[in-house]
């Protein structure tokens, strides 16, 4: 089947700010859970953070420590969304500890996800990520190809990776910067899934992001923000969820061996092989909830 390019061309009609809760569907998610060792959370690679989040504190050591754990890439298709139907590529490299002020104004720190790395397929959602709650959002185009044996390729052109770096972010790639293929396991049967899970079986998947720079894009998509975001009571649910392998090879076909590795990653991130367990999520409902916010420590402010 030819593949299916989402991008959002608008570049004229206003951002409209839309609060949460927000109420979402996806036609498809597919999430790919790995571990991200310590070792690799001390030296995290260049990928990790788009260059708009590289240069500001959103990535410093005060904003928060990486240290590692359970991570995920997650691939979304919202069919329905408060500002329309897009596409999304999340990152999530484990936790990270950062800063809280207590009581008296003593130093002290917490521990939570992150979602350092997004791309979305259009501009009213990237706004309203980064305004809501401080995912770091940028827009790419998004290739979906499925095919006959039920897999998915899946490859994504950010605006924000063309070389050298374009402050304007004002079109996509040329090369991909992440690329797979999802296959669900064969002879497997469909299962419900819900997100609420992970509290029962001790993982704490509350995302927890500092504020973000303001970006000089076209689409004037990227705000800014002050102050924290806590994202708990996030949920994602489906009735028909099965198991997958992921086949994370990025090594385009046609095009020479390091065509679109970065950091010398083959498999793109480490803690990560060329074929991975995975779940695909069929017709799944997510809900974004209010944050929690509260303002940068006096210290680092």
């Amino acid at each position: 089947m030819a593949a299916v390019d989402n991008a959002d061309v608008d570049t004229d009609s206003p951002i409209i700010a839309v609060p949460p809760p927000w109420h979402l569907k996806c036609s498809a998610v597919f999430m790919i859970p790995f571990w991200t060792t310590g070792q690799t959370a001390a030296n995290l690679p260049a990928k990790t953070y788009s260059p708009l989040e590289a240069a500001s504190s959103f990535a410093s050591e005060e904003h928060g420590t990486a240290v590692g754990g359970i991570s995920m890439i997650q691939l979304l298709r919202y069919t329905e969304s408060p500002v329309g139907p897009y596409d999304e590529m999340i990152l999530c490299p484990g936790y990270f500890k950062y800063p809280i002020e207590g009581k008296n104004g003593e130093k002290s720190s917490k521990k939570g996800l992150r979602i350092t790395r997004i791309y979305v397929s259009q501009k009213q959602t990237c706004w309203n990520g980064r305004s809501n709650w401080n995912i770091p959002k940028h827009l790419a185009r998004f290739e979906w190809t499925d095919n006959s044996d039920g897999s998915t390729n899946i490859k994504v052109y950010p605006h924000d990776s063309a070389a050298p770096y374009d402050i304007s972010e004002s079109v996509p790639s040329e090369k991909p910067f992440f690329q797979c293929t999802v296959k669900p396991a064969s002879y497997t049967p469909a299962f419900p899934f819900s997100s609420t899970l992970f509290k029962y079986i001790g993982i704490d998947d509350a995302l927890v992001q500092p504020p973000l720079p303001q970006g000089e894009s076209q689409q004037q998509e990227l705000s800014g923000t002050d102050g924290w975001r806590k994202l708990a009571g996030y949920k994602i649910s489906s009735s028909s969820t099965k198991l997958a392998w992921a086949d994370l090879d990025q090594k385009a076909e046609h095009e020479g061996e390091d065509a679109i590795r970065l950091d010398g990653d083959e498999n793109f991130f480490p803690g990560l092989t060329r074929w991975n367990l995975a779940v695909k999520l069929a017709d799944a409902a997510v809900f974004f909830p209010p944050p929690e916010t509260w303002e940068t420590p006096k210290w680092l402010a």
